[in-house]
């Protein structure tokens, strides 16, 4: 299942945290495309993702909006 999450016109810190909670409900190797307008997404979506151990498969720039590919992280082995 790939979800996708419309966070544009959201403001620091709420794309990062309503990702987390995303991150949290998806099956390992599921994916997500989150798409933000706040600059700071840019830096914090990276930084999420960092901590919690998911893949980062490719950023789009679309104009305004920043669009974040990502993968969850296989479960541990």
């Amino acid at each position: 299942m790939n979800v996708t999450l419309d966070l544009k016109g959201l403001k620091c810190p709420l794309p990062a945290l309503r990702t987390r909670k995303a991150l949290k409900s998806m099956a390992p190797g599921e994916a997500i495309s989150v798409a933000c307008t706040d600059p700071l997404a840019r830096i914090d979506i990276p930084n999420l993702l960092s901590q919690t151990g998911d893949m980062l498969d490719a950023v789009e720039e679309q104009g305004e909006v920043v669009v974040f590919r990502i993968r969850k992280r296989p479960p541990a082995a």
